[in-house]
């Protein structure tokens, strides 16, 4: 193995681990900042700070900053997939369910990346293994969600509802991925790129919370404020931009396998610090969920065979 070989690999490493630990220890950031801060504040200040400041740093490098108004336009449009109809979506959520539980069911997401990358866009066979593992991951949402669904008060339907609402969350999260997987270029600077993408979340969330008169109802707290400058820190620059340079440097599959870890983390983390309950359905649809992720991230995924260029020119003629 050669030393750039070598440097390359630790890199892949290095950015798997900071998305791994930094990504489960935002849930936690989330859940604690939405207590006083109403969720599309929170995530517009986070994203639009984060962003402005990374893009300003970039600039400051020599890295290029000014795109064409198409590639803004899809830098944009993962933004506002991944940070708005993803990360918002969780952060209302949090607002009604422990960021334990939130975190297990965002880890559905590999079962969307391979839904999406074979039905939506065309192009991939998934091998019977994938399928089991879809299917196992159904299950263990369903038994994730069904105090919720068997409970007759309306704060458990109130739960039921954001943990819904979550897996159409994970659903914007995996276009969003795939969709900056398949828009990449060898022109575009990966990070002044998702500046611009935590720009326009930034500005989407804004919108939202203007709409929702958030600023009339906001508590600025030196809690809330700690786990939102957190938030921009260790999950918007540390964690995002890792996750960003992974999406360009290796398999969707492989990137996704945080999705496995990053509940751990956060189910941790939310019984030491916020006491979570952690009780029977969670020990056991946490279980079927992550052998889902495991089954669904291991599975063989083949190209749909092309048509013979002779075959072709058969059917064609001259």
């Amino acid at each position: 193995m050669t030393s750039t070989q070598r440097q390359s690999r630790f890199a892949v490493f290095l950015a798997f681990g900071l998305v791994y630990f930094f990504w489960g220890s935002t849930y936690l950031a989330i859940d604690i900042a939405v207590e006083r801060i109403p969720p599309a504040l929170m995530c517009g200040v986070r994203f639009l700070i984060a962003g402005v400041f990374m893009l300003a740093f970039c600039g400051l490098r020599g890295r290029t900053i000014f795109y064409s108004t198409e590639r803004l336009a899809k830098m944009a449009a993962v933004g506002l997939l991944l940070l708005v109809g993803g990360n918002l979506t969780l952060a209302y959520a949090e607002q009604h369910i422990g960021s334990g539980l939130a975190a297990l069911i965002v880890a559905s997401i590999p079962i969307w990346f391979l839904v999406l990358d074979n039905l939506l866009l065309g192009d991939h066979h998934v091998s019977r293994r994938g399928k089991a593992g879809i299917a196992m991951g159904i299950f263990g949402l369903a038994v994730l969600l069904w105090p919720q669904v068997t409970t007759s008060s309306s704060f458990g339907r109130e739960q039921l509802w954001a943990s819904i609402s979550l897996l159409g969350g994970a659903f914007s999260w995996a276009l969003g991925s795939v969709l900056a997987k398949r828009w990449k270029s060898a022109d575009v600077d990966p990070f002044s790129a998702t500046a611009w993408q935590m720009i326009a979340a930034g500005l989407g969330n804004l919108l939202i919370a203007i709409g929702h008169r958030d600023f009339s109802r906001v508590v600025w707290t030196p809690r809330g404020i700690s786990a939102t400058v957190y938030l921009v820190i260790c999950g918007s620059w540390i964690g995002y931009t890792a996750y960003i340079w992974l999406l360009n440097h290796v398999t969707i599959s492989k990137v996704s396998t945080y999705a496995y870890v990053n509940p751990v983390v956060a189910v941790f983390l939310g019984w030491l610090i916020l006491h979570e309950p952690v009780d029977r359905y969670i020990l056991a649809g946490s279980a079927v969920v992550v052998a889902s992720v495991i089954l669904v991230t291991s599975a063989q995924v083949t190209k749909k065979a092309a048509p013979e260029p002779l075959a072709m020119a058969e059917t064609t003629g001259d």
